[in-house]
C-alpha cells in the first residue's frame, strides 16, 4: 500500500499486487489512480548520477536542472507520489533501465548557490532561488533495458516527448498512454 493524497493505493511496482488489497480504504482502480498520478522520464548520464547511484542512496536531490521548462515541471506540475522512468543517455546504448518515484515537493536547488558546483548560478539566492529540485526515491532497476531504439519502433510511442527532433530536456512528461504502452517492460 502506498499513501498518495490522503488515501492508500495499490502499486504493483512495488511489488503489492492488487489481489493482495482488500481493505475499504484503499483504492484499486486504475483509473482513478491515474486521475491522481502523473508520470516522467528523468535522464540522467550514467556516469554522473546513475539508476545504481540512487539504489545505493535510496533517495536524491534531483538537482542541477538549469533548462526553464524542465524546472517548471518540476516545480508547477511534480508531485509526491508521481512515478518516473530512469532514463541512462550518454552510454553506448541510451534508454530506461528503472523506476523511480518523485518524493518531495519543490525545494530550493542547493547546487545554485555553491561557487564551486558547475551548476552555480550567480543570479540565484536564497531569496530568490531560481532553481528548484525534487527528491527522488528508488523504486527498482529493469530486469532488462529498454533502449532508446526501441521506444522510436513502439507503435503508440510515436509523440514521446524524449523521442521528439531536438529533444533535449532532462525531465519530460509521459502520457498515462506511454506509460502504459511501456508499463510491460517494467515489471
Amino acid at each position: 500500500r502506498v499513501r498518495y493524497g490522503g488515501i492508500y493505493i495499490c502499486d504493483p511496482y512495488r511489488g503489492i499486487p492488487e489481489r493482495e488489497c482488500s481493505s475499504q480504504s484503499l483504492v484499486t482502480h486504475s483509473s482513478l489512480l491515474a486521475t491522481l498520478m502523473q508520470y516522467w522520464l528523468l535522464k540522467s548520464d550514467a556516469e554522473s548520477y546513475s539508476i545504481d547511484n540512487l539504489k545505493r542512496d535510496k533517495m536524491t536531490a534531483w538537482t542541477g536542472v538549469r533548462n526553464y521548462q524542465a524546472r517548471n515541471y518540476m516545480r508547477d506540475q511534480m508531485k509526491p507520489g508521481d512515478m518516473a522512468l530512469f532514463y541512462h543517455s550518454n552510454t553506448e546504448v541510451p534508454g530506461v533501465v528503472g523506476i523511480c518515484e518523485i518524493a518531495s515537493t519543490p525545494i530550493p536547488d542547493e547546487t545554485a548557490f555553491d561557487p564551486q558546483d558547475s551548476h552555480f548560478d550567480p543570479k540565484a539566492s536564497v531569496a530568490n532561488p531560481i532553481w528548484c529540485a525534487v527528491e527522488v526515491k528508488y523504486v527498482k532497476h529493469l530486469k532488462k533495458l529498454i533502449p532508446i531504439d526501441e521506444l522510436r519502433k513502439t507503435k503508440g510511442l510515436e509523440k514521446m516527448a524524449i523521442l521528439q527532433r531536438g529533444s533535449r530536456l532532462s525531465i519530460t512528461p509521459v502520457t498515462e498512454k506511454e506509460w502504459k504502452i511501456i508499463e510491460p517492460g517494467l515489471r
